[in-house]
């Protein structure tokens, strides 16, 4: 259980106002009976969009919108969907988009990303 005085302050004040919040840890809570939760930033997060930290993702609308496929590992991946953008949540390396023919269709830097035209066949994570 994480004590009061290491919450970050937007989860104790919260907490305090708010009742029936249960803590996950210092940076998240959830108050069950409501379907609400709160994420409070650790000033460590490199998430882009809806892809979280460290993941580099997939989405099927430009712009970081549709279906949002993720992967936590680095390495080159079918992303089983029509992809129209990439992000990359990392804090190094590049995600590439690639078709068939392994031409380059996109790339997203670290902590960027980038909208695709032409049929994605891989992933491509470099560290």
């Amino acid at each position: 259980m994480t004590s009061t005085d290491q919450l970050h302050p937007d989860i104790a004040a919260a907490l305090r106002e708010i009742p029936g919040g249960v803590v996950i840890d210092s940076h998240h809570a959830e108050w069950p009976e409501q379907g609400m939760t709160m994420d409070a930033p650790s000033g460590t997060e490199r998430a882009v969009g809806s892809c979280a930290d460290g993941n580099v993702c997939a989405f099927s609308g430009s712009s970081l919108s549709g279906t949002r496929v993720s992967f936590s590992t680095c390495g080159t991946y079918s992303p089983g969907i029509t992809v129209r953008s990439i992000a990359d949540a990392r804090s190094s390396g590049y995600v590439q988009a690639r078709s068939s023919s392994g031409a380059v269709l996109a790339t997203a830097i670290a902590t960027s990303w980038a909208n695709v035209s032409g049929t994605v066949a891989t992933l491509n994570c470099v560290p």
